[in-house]
């Protein structure tokens, strides 16, 4: 057997490609993001949380959904949520984009991105599938070495299509040119684990760096980590 690599099962092939969801993984969790954008602007997170809630039952689908894949612009959004407060964005925002505020909550996972750079050491592939959103990909690139750490970045507000719909994990294994039974994704959403084993592949649950990293490595048969993972909770 090469190393760095391990079948999952007796006759699988091995595991030779990562892919990393990017928030809630390799940034801190979404509550702190919130919890944040809560302080920025004096809206308590249960409100900011039933907002959302309301604006997607008023138009059937959630706001931030349609904003991943492109569909509404950021402004659509935050006009959409604020109404269901019934605050005006300039009150709220000061006159600010509202990724420049939500990202003041957005810590990189140092801990994560330097096991990625182990992950390539050991000879494996490694790629970013996202939900994100266009207006925000200035700020989260200069957050990462995207160049660095990903062979292949698969983002729903340029494919007009998220996780966990098939179909982006199926242009995901295409881009890599790889059979998706060699593939292990990591996500903090179950339900975007299950729709990747759905094609095929394997999943891990992200929900701490040191569960993940020592899940990732023994599928993968990786080196040990000789960074230990600071938070348990990044």
């Amino acid at each position: 057997m090469t190393p760095g690599t391990r079948t999952a099962a007796a006759g699988a092939p091995p595991i030779t490609t990562l892919v990393c969801d990017y928030g809630g993984v390799l940034t801190n969790p979404l509550a702190e993001t919130y919890a944040a954008f809560s302080d920025s602007t004096g809206i308590p997170v249960e409100d900011l949380v039933a907002a959302f809630g309301r604006a997607t039952r008023r138009y059937g689908v959630s706001p931030m959904a349609e904003l991943e894949i492109g569909a509404i612009s950021e402004d659509e959004l935050v006009r959409r949520v604020l109404s269901e407060l019934d605050r005006e964005p300039g009150d709220v925002l000061r006159g600010l984009p509202f990724g420049e505020v939500w990202f003041r909550g957005r810590r990189t996972n140092e801990d994560l991105t330097a096991f990625l750079r182990t992950v390539r050491a050991a000879g494996h592939r490694v790629g970013l599938l996202t939900n994100n959103v266009r207006e925000w990909e200035p700020r989260w690139r200069a957050a990462l070495p995207v160049a660095e750490l990903f062979d292949t970045v698969v983002d729903s507000s340029r494919e007009g299509v998220r996780k966990p719909d098939p179909e982006i994990y199926r242009r995901l294994v295409a881009r890599l040119g790889a059979d998706p039974a060699t593939v292990l994704f990591l996500d903090d959403l179950e339900e975007n684990c299950a729709a990747a084993r759905a094609q095929g592949m394997h999943a891990v649950r992200f929900d701490t760096t040191d569960q993940a990293v020592r899940d990732v490595g023994r599928l993968m048969d990786l080196p040990a980590f000789d960074k230990e993972p600071s938070g348990g909770t990044s």
